[in-house]
């Protein structure tokens, strides 16, 4: 994993990547800015206020510890609408360039606050990795007012903890894949049923879903060599550039293939602001995004300090999410003999920052797709279903893209209707907002059927949906059909 001793230069490279960083924040906050009250308000679903009560009582003084968030101070609705719209407005400082150092810091606080606050309604891949993102950019972020002005030369070993970030996110997003034991994965065979079962699918999914049985298999088994054995390249030397950019030009690809076919918030931006960092200056000057200046002063003697003790810390501790990660997917524990009780502990401690984490998207492919119905009733006998605007509901409406914007609920309720029994308390909670006409849960809705007046009951129904074939969609106009599997009651 060594580099060369005479590297490229990264000024470009590193202003790119902040700007860029700041566009994804952007996206970040505004998605939840609009979501965060009725998700984990005061009269959300899940609210905030009340599980930080909880948190208190259980961790006592050690609750800052343990859930680092400024809304100890007060998780009312006008303190997480103000976080997200605040975190909002220092992202378009950011993408201008403005103090990127203290900003990234902010940010990085701000959304880890949101994070804690979240519960599960943030507890995404993405969101850690914004959040490890945010913290690696601190230390390549240069201490100045402003990009382009007093900068230091890029430090390179800031630098190279951002790639070995994008390598640990790819590398094991394929190595969880294969040592879960998933047939389908090991088959090539789990894009027969990604397109149809992954959360949010788009339009495009559908036509992709169609491909031939040959085609869907080449397209697993690429996936897997893109995703094992690309981010080794990304560790070459300089002197090995083309090779590293060909490892870059494979990744996006990728990434680029599943925004196209998948709603997935801003997780495929992100993890292309991440492919940044391998490029240089050179590189960006003929792809005509900017010219190398001259020369710059170096680091000073504090950052360089700071990276001598930072850079061993974080790498060691990326190493160990890789190997907890790879432990943690071997089935039936065995990966678990091997992970010494030391390793554990250390995580453990530095996990409430949410910010050195394992990824593995799909390691275990979902070959059904269950889907939860809500519905409510004035009478017990005549049911209406809420509508949605985003997860699948009737059949004949067109699936949507909605990335990177993040519908948080419909994202839920597709695990929930994986798991029905482990999320029977917030759906209960979700029905008491129905039943009470709470604007800020319905505000995550679509269409109301009941806007003269709330219904008295709510029930789940739960129903297995598959895309429509392509005679089927000929002869009915249906993107899919479903079958009734069963129902069960919210609450009264």
């Amino acid at each position: 994993m060594a580099l060369a001793s005479s590297q490229p230069t990264c000024v470009l490279t590193r202003r790119l990547f902040l700007r860029l960083l700041g566009v994804v924040w952007l996206l970040a906050f505004v998605s939840l800015a609009g979501q965060i009250v009725g998700l984990v308000g005061e009269r959300g679903i899940m609210p905030a206020g009340r599980f930080l009560d909880w948190a208190g009582s259980i961790y006592g003084a050690r609750a800052w510890r343990e859930m680092p968030t400024v809304f100890w101070l007060g998780a009312g609705d006008g303190a997480l609408r103000g976080v997200a719209w605040g975190g909002a407005g220092l992202s378009v400082l950011l993408v201008a360039g403005v103090a990127p150092l203290p900003l990234l810091f902010l940010l990085w606080a701000l959304y880890l606050s949101l994070a804690v606050a979240g519960q599960d309604f943030l507890s995404f891949q993405w969101d850690a990795l914004l959040l490890e993102t945010g913290l690696l950019a601190m230390l390549w972020a240069p201490a100045t007012w402003r990009l382009g002005h007093d900068e230091r030369r890029p430090p390179e070993l800031a630098r190279l903890l951002l790639v070995l970030l994008l390598f640990k996110l790819m590398f094991l997003s394929g190595a969880t894949k294969l040592l879960s034991g998933d047939p389908t994965w090991r088959g090539a065979a789990a894009l027969d049923f990604h397109f149809e079962t992954q959360p949010l699918p788009p339009w495009t999914a559908w036509y992709a879903h169609q491909l031939p049985a040959g085609a869907l298999s080449a397209l697993t088994l690429l996936t897997l060599v893109v995703e094992v054995a690309a981010p080794w390249l990304l560790l070459l030397p300089s002197r090995f550039r083309a090779l590293r950019l060909g490892a870059v030009g494979a990744i996006a690809l990728l990434q680029i293939g599943i925004a196209a076919t998948g709603n997935y918030g801003f997780f495929n931006a992100l993890a292309l602001v991440l492919c940044v960092p391998v490029l240089d200056d050179a590189v960006l000057a003929r792809l005509r995004l900017g010219r190398p200046g001259g020369e710059i002063p170096g680091m000073t003697s504090t950052r360089r300090a700071l990276l001598l003790v930072a850079f061993p810390l974080l790498l060691g501790l990326s190493l160990l999410s890789v190997v907890r990660e790879l432990a943690f997917t071997v089935p039936d524990g065995r990966g678990l003999r091997w992970w010494p009780r030391w390793a554990n502990e250390t995580m453990e401690l530095v996990a409430p920052l949410r910010s050195i984490n394992g990824y593995g998207l799909f390691r275990v492919m979902t070959i059904e797709r269950p889907e939860l119905i809500l519905e409510g009733s004035s009478d017990g006998a005549h049911w209406k279903a809420y509508d949605f605007r985003y997860k699948p509901d009737a059949v004949a409406e067109r699936p949507r893209f909605v990335a990177p914007f993040h519908p948080r609920l419909d994202w839920q309720l597709w695990f929930a209707a994986l798991a029905p029994v482990q999320s029977l308390p917030w759906l209960e909670t979700l029905a008491e907002r129905l039943r009470s006409g709470t604007p800020e849960v319905l505000g995550l809705l679509g269409r109301n059927p009941f806007a003269g007046a709330p219904p008295r009951y709510v029930r789940a129904v739960l129903y297995d949906y598959r895309f429509s074939t392509q005679e089927e969609r000929r002869r009915t106009g249906a993107w899919w059909v479903r079958e009734r599997q069963g129902e069960f009651s919210l609450g009264t």
